[in-house]
């Protein structure tokens, strides 16, 4: 069907029957620009508008789809013509406005999931409820847009193009916790109690100490921990963990730069600190900038005093002596008072290089104990 052609007719015919535009759009039901598109070439009548259009032009409706006029003897034969060329023009009609509806389909799926990530708090189930949602939406735009396949083609497609799709956004959502620290967004399950545990499919995510300035997040992709049995000190053990400090290990406490970076990796540190560093006696001095009983629940300076002790004895070999002095109060300790009495720190110390498993067993899960820590303390501090 020549769209152009039939566009030329109708504008030739209409000027013939002395009609604007506008006075024929009036005898249509149409707007004049409607009249103009189809002069132009650039749509066809609608066909409920084909036998009115060509009885106001005082032309036959194969004369119309012809787009010329049809000697008597020529009737039948161009009817055919345009019979089928009407036929396949509608075709491709519905066949085109079927895959606009589609694609506005997958269109709205998309814009539902970027929405669902961007607008939801990864706290919020509902982040996930609409991503899924999105995605299930963009599915079935894409079942339609294949519309003419196969339909076990289009059936194993869609269903391909699900799971591909939802497993990137499990990868970007496991790659959000590991990066960012935050809860992951897909997850079926959360429990809430001294940790909240969040269930995922591939693995499950603790977070320790929220809300505070030590939270800290343990990814389990074995699956090899539950709330009794992960891995819980007071502190942020990402920061403070052995599995970070032990990197600062050194012979010598005249590295100012590597004993600075392990102490800013310590508790207490996040208030402000000064260090000073004594050769001669091998005494590390170090100034918190903040009172002993400051933010001190749960025994909190106590447990950060000993884990920082045992750590700086353990990874400088030749500090002797530390002084911790706060706002109006002072504790020392001594390496000597650490080997003798602090429990099992001959296994946590082993020819001079730290033992990961032991320092964990011996030193952190003891930051747990409340009356380790109060009995401990007035052992090896002296005021």
């Amino acid at each position: 069907m020549d769209v152009k052609k039939i566009g030329e007719f109708i504008s030739k015919n209409r000027k013939l029957k002395g009609l604007t535009q506008e006075q024929l759009g009036e005898k249509l039901g149409v707007s004049n620009k409607t009249i103009s598109r189809w002069e132009n070439g650039n749509y066809m009548p609608d066909l409920s508008l084909l036998k009115p259009l060509s009885e106001e032009l005082g032309i036959s409706l194969n004369e119309l789809l012809s787009g010329e006029k049809i000697e008597e003897e020529n009737i039948a034969k161009n009817a055919e013509i345009s019979l089928i060329n009407t036929i396949d023009y509608t075709k491709g009609k519905i066949e085109n406005e079927h895959k606009k509806i589609s694609i506005v389909v997958m269109s709205i799926g998309i814009i539902l999931s970027l929405i669902a990530f961007n607008l939801f708090e990864s706290e919020s189930s509902w982040g996930s409820i609409y991503s899924i949602l999105g995605l299930i939406i963009f599915i079935l735009g894409i079942f339609r847009f294949l519309k003419g396949k196969d339909l076990w083609k289009r059936i194993i497609i869609s269903i391909s193009l699900f799971v591909g799709i939802f497993g990137v956004f499990l990868i970007s959502d496991y790659i959000g916790v590991v990066e960012f620290k935050r809860p992951p967004i897909y997850r079926y399950k959360t429990e809430t109690s001294n940790i909240i545990t969040y269930y995922n499919l591939l693995f499950n995510v603790y977070r320790i100490n929220a809300n505070t300035k030590n939270e800290y997040y343990i990814v389990d992709t074995k699956k090899e921990y539950n709330s009794d049995t992960v891995p819980t000190v007071p502190f942020n053990r990402e920061r403070c963990g052995i599995d970070n400090i032990i990197k600062y290990q050194n012979k010598y406490m005249g590295n100012n730069s590597n004993i600075g970076n392990l102490i800013s990796n310590l508790p207490l540190a996040e208030n402000g600190y000064v260090i000073e560093l004594d050769p001669d006696n091998l005494k590390l001095t170090i100034n918190y900038s903040r009172t002993f009983w400051y933010d001190n629940e749960e025994l909190y300076t106590e447990k950060s005093l000993i884990y920082n002790s045992v750590s700086i004895f353990g990874l400088i070999e030749n500090v002797r002596y530390i002084k911790y002095n706060f706002s109006g109060s002072s504790y020392e300790v001594s390496r000597e008072n650490i080997e003798k009495n602090y429990p099992n720190y001959s296994k946590i110390v082993q020819n001079g290089e730290v033992n990961k498993k032991e320092f964990n067993e011996n030193l952190e899960k003891k930051m747990n104990d409340n009356n380790f820590i109060e009995s401990i303390s007035k052992i090896i501090f002296e005021k």
